[in-house]
């Protein structure tokens, strides 16, 4: 059913809570794992791209341990629309993604990744609180 899953990440603690949920349906689906780290800044920065890859590399070891392979991508953007843009780009079957909690009022909600995410993605989108 979801064979294709991406899992857009970042350093917040939302990403750190999503993972169980990720491996979870990674192996219950044999899933191919998409990580995704969106760089926001315009302009290239050698330092900056190379932190974002050695952290994505410690993303895809940390689901090495679980025994699955994930393929990591880095993108230079606004989130919401690279993360569905890429979603697009390697046919995704469901993008997973943590919640920072801002959707709680209501200018959060309209101003948050993942609300923008639900509403342009081009596949099922599961926020994990």
């Amino acid at each position: 059913m979801f064979k294709t899953i991406l899992f857009p990440i970042d350093r917040s603690r939302d990403t750190q809570e999503a993972l169980p949920t990720v491996v979870e349906m990674v192996k219950l689906f044999q899933s191919q794992l998409f990580l995704l780290s969106v760089e926001e800044s315009p302009e290239p920065d050698a330092e900056r791209e190379a932190a974002i890859a050695e952290f994505l590399n410690r993303a895809k070891e940390a689901f090495a341990q679980h025994a699955i392979v994930a393929e990591t991508l880095l993108r230079r953007g606004k989130p919401a629309f690279v993360i569905c843009d890429v979603a697009d780009e390697i046919n995704a079957n469901l993008i997973i993604m943590g919640c920072r909690g801002t959707g709680l009022t209501p200018e959060g909600f309209q101003e948050s990744v993942s609300n923008r995410v639900i509403n342009l993605a081009p596949c099922p989108v599961l926020i994990v609180p």
